[in-house]
């Protein structure tokens, strides 16, 4: 079979932010650091999966992070209408991956089941735990079921021919990585098992956490299923625009052709 066009959309951005957001164990905690913000889009002929699907306007306001694109009209130039998307993959159900689900109805989603049982159970009672989830995006997972639109997961599975995922947790119980047979390789799209390439590469956790066990050994069950560590990405790290060629529009990078720059580890 073929390979698959990877296509990372960007649609947000923040900032505002300093290492310490970044980064558990650092020793400048107050330098600044950005974050982007993306999606992801595989296709192979008039096969098409989303993966992840941003938040909305709504959500924005809500949590007075602005978006630059709403989701749908960040797909606009790859010739994407929301109606078009039958399958997404949803690597966890945070705000920032999870908030658009109601923009793609057609779609059944592609989840871990561990990842469900997390966003549902006990530990939605801790603030801390619950505090990137938004409970009206957990429920249109929960509606989404109901309506026979959701595949369970456990561990290790295929999408499509070229298409696996595989749970890393760490960051959430059920978070998963999405492994695309590429020209260039294996390609991993890491989501937030790696933020940032430094939390991959300098082994420096990102805070928010359920598990850090699960999430460091995650970081080398990245390195295992890529072709090579240049071909992981991570899910937020602006340093993505430095390594990738542009696309079809200014927010949008090519992926599958490998990086046109050395990435630094």
């Amino acid at each position: 079979m073929s390979n698959w066009e990877v296509h990372a959309i960007k649609y947000a951005d923040r900032n505002a932010r300093v290492r310490g957001d970044s980064f558990i164990f650092d020793d400048n905690h107050d330098a600044p650091h950005a974050m982007d913000y993306f999606m992801w889009l595989l296709r192979r002929g008039d096969e098409v999966i989303l993966v992840d699907t941003g938040y909305d306007d709504a959500e924005a306001a809500s949590r007075d992070r602005p978006i630059r694109l709403d989701p749908r009209a960040a797909l606009e130039p790859l010739g994407i209408a929301p109606l078009d998307i039958g399958q997404v993959i949803v690597t966890h159900l945070h705000y920032d991956h999870a908030g658009g689900l109601h923009l793609f109805p057609n779609a059944t989603l592609h989840m871990q089941a561990a990842e469900m049982a997390y966003a549902t159970g006990p530990c939605m009672c801790h603030d801390t735990l619950r505090m990137p989830y938004t409970a009206g995006h957990v429920c249109e997972a929960v509606r989404r079921l109901y309506s026979g639109q959701v595949v369970f997961h456990d561990g290790d599975a295929e999408i499509a021919e070229g298409v696996t995922v595989h749970r890393i947790g760490g960051h959430s119980r059920g978070l998963q990585a999405v492994r695309v047979r590429t020209s260039a390789g294996w390609l991993v799209l890491a989501s937030d098992a790696a933020h940032y390439y430094e939390n991959l590469f300098a082994r420096k956790p990102f805070p928010i956490v359920v598990d850090l066990q699960d999430m460091l050994e995650g970081f080398d069950t990245l390195l295992h299923l890529a072709s090579g560590p240049e071909l992981i990405v991570p899910g937020h790290d602006p340093l993505v625009h430095a390594y990738f060629a542009r696309g079809a529009a200014d927010h949008i990078l090519r992926l599958d052709p490998g990086p046109i720059a050395e990435v630094r580890r």
